[in-house]
């Protein structure tokens, strides 16, 4: 192959027959923590995927390593979200791994997308309630067509058309996600096919009564409000109907102003937002300078599992995880 090429499945797989061979010795390259625990389950007693983002590292501005460069060369099969999130990864894809193929998991079959919406908009009242409630909804029913708030000109400048990459957020997609990596490992791996796809099964049942949990984990404190560092979170909160009020950053590269943090700070006193959260990967200094003069209490999302070790269960914990901070820092003090 001349250049790498994006592998989707539709109605044909693509596969293999575009060129690349099938070896014992296939290598797979994931991305980011959660893509890795997903294929890492799809693969459990076969092999394992070697990832790229590792520890706390943030896919928004990551460089890639001369040992990482080298091995993406020897990559038979790259799984990432796509071109609106590991960006570092868009020309290393086309110049380095040329003899491989990419998956971009958030054009999988099944995956529902959703349009950035305004970080700096009062996202209170589009948490989607009507449309969420504690079941596993299908992707024809889960309201992810509804609209974002349009507000006060604020907003990621993704260019128009983009769309809000952290989907594996929505267990929905994860689950899309899970079936996708399936069916590629088995065109690439036939041998083995059988135990990925078991394995996808196995891994979507528990992620199925993962999202039942988290449900109910998180229903007595959907109404009270919060916000983010930054707006990486609507999948999360539009399947499980939660109320985020703003986001510090409008994009996790730039440092917000004097007068945004001003702004978020009267949207904490005007909306009664009881907690505001940090993440891993940024300065929660910049929390520390919010919540000043606020009642608003301080928590912490860690979206991609960066404090979690790496495995087949990193996904799941990292959700529980997710369920575990917003009810420890919305429910009230006792």
């Amino acid at each position: 192959m001349s250049r790498i090429k994006t592998l989707l499945l539709s109605a044909s797989l693509l596969g293999l027959s575009s060129g690349v061979a099938i070896s014992a010795e296939m290598t797979v390259i994931a991305s980011i923590k959660p893509v890795h625990a997903l294929v890492a389950g799809v693969m459990k007693d076969v092999g394992t995927p070697d990832l790229l983002v590792e520890g706390n590292a943030s896919p928004h501005a990551y460089s890639l390593k001369p040992s990482q460069a080298a091995a993406l060369q020897q990559a038979t099969l790259v799984f990432w979200v796509g071109h609106d999130l590991e960006t570092f990864l868009d020309k290393p894809l086309e110049t380095i791994a040329t003899d491989g193929v990419s998956i971009s998991l958030a054009e999988a079959p099944g995956v529902t997308r959703l349009p950035f919406r305004d970080a700096g908009a009062d996202v209170h009242d589009d948490h989607g309630h009507d449309d969420h409630k504690h079941d596993d909804h299908s992707h024809d029913d889960d309201g992810h067509s509804e609209a974002a708030h349009a507000d006060d000109g604020h907003g990621h400048d993704h260019g128009e058309g983009a769309n809000d990459p952290h989907v594996w957020l929505d267990p929905a997609n994860a689950k899309a996600m899970t079936l996708h990596i399936a069916e590629t490992l088995s065109q690439a791996d036939p041998q083995n096919a059988e135990r990925y796809r078991q394995n996808a099964a196995d891994l979507t049942a528990r992620i199925k009564t993962m999202t039942q949990e988290i449900a109910a984990e998180l229903a007595p404190v959907q109404e009270h409000g919060y916000v983010v560092f930054h707006d990486a979170y609507q999948y999360f909160e539009k399947r499980f109907g939660l109320s985020q009020v703003g986001a510090i950053t409008l994009s996790p590269e730039a440092t917000p102003s004097a007068a945004r943090i001003a702004e978020i700070q009267h949207r904490i006193e005007d909306t009664g937002a009881v907690c505001v959260f940090s993440e891993p990967q940024f300065n929660p200094k910049l929390v520390n300078v919010v919540i000043e003069g606020t009642p608003a209490r301080t928590g912490t999302l860690d979206p991609l599992g960066s404090t979690l070790p790496d495995s087949a269960d990193l996904y799941v914990e990292l959700m529980h995880g997710m369920a575990r901070a917003f009810t420890d820092c919305l429910a009230p003090a006792e």
